[in-house]
């Protein structure tokens, strides 16, 4: 006598729309796909602005070419309300520039958005007490850290839609100088930059300095590319402009 036979498995019924189903080949070429997609995305607007802010780098401040301004970037202050460690190397460098020759006219820009904190004045200060000629130096008040130091971008594009500014030698650090430098010749500036010391007594901020200028630089390539206007755009002012001439027509 045969053995009783079990009921067949149920057959499950196949969805003609259904793709293929995939195999686990097929899983990693996707995911390696998407990562290189991904890596993509990060390197080209990283390369565009790293890569293109370092063509008009000098070397030393004897080797910069003329330019009629300098634009020296805000760096923090110390609690006494004087320019930061990081400051004062961007304002010596533009005193140098001066001296030389360089430039006629000083350009300084920073955060002054909250009370008791006026990084313009105290550049000026500065730049004052080494010898430069308060007339000589135009203060931008917008230049706001308003995220996390990634506003260089405002700062180039007020230099030259507020302030006229259409050649200049940008100051500032040297990790930070290809993007800055990258800024400025997007907003239509001729620029030129000179990269002053990044060597800190806190080697922790100094790395953390460097690894932001990831994400500040793909802000940057975003700016770039969709044309943001600045946080606080302003009027026009003639100040820059008032300095060169009044220079010109010194014998």
């Amino acid at each position: 006598m045969s053995a009783p036979q079990g009921n067949p498995a149920p057959t499950v019924p196949t969805d003609p729309t259904a793709g293929p189903v995939p195999t686990p080949r097929g899983r990693r070429r996707t995911l390696a796909l998407g990562a290189a997609a991904l890596v993509l995305v990060v390197a080209a607007p990283l390369a565009w602005v790293q890569v293109g802010g370092r063509l008009q780098v000098s070397p030393d401040v004897a080797s910069t070419p003329e330019r009629p301004v300098v634009i020296v970037l805000g760096a923090g202050l110390r609690p006494d309300g004087s320019p930061s460690t990081f400051l004062r190397r961007r304002l010596d460098a533009a005193r140098e520039l001066y001296e030389q020759g360089k430039v006629q006219v000083v350009l300084v820009s920073g955060d002054n958005s909250r009370e008791g904190y006026d990084e313009p004045t105290a550049m000026l200060d500065w730049l004052v007490e080494q010898g430069v000629p308060a007339e000589h130096v135009v203060r931008d008040f917008a230049g706001f850290d308003t995220f996390a130091g990634f506003d260089t971008h405002d700062t180039c594009v007020r230099a030259h839609e507020i302030f006229g500014v259409t050649e200049a030698v940008v100051v500032t650090q040297d990790y930070h100088l290809p993007r800055a430098l990258f800024s400025c010749s997007q907003a239509g500036i001729d620029a030129v930059g000179v990269g002053v010391p990044s060597t800190s007594v806190e080697p922790p901020k100094a790395v953390m300095y460097r690894v932001r200028e990831v994400p500040a630089s793909l802000k940057a390539a975003w700016d770039a590319l969709t044309h943001r206007e600045p946080v606080h755009p302003g009027a026009k002012e003639t100040a820059v402009s008032d300095v060169l001439e009044s220079r010109s027509a010194t014998p």
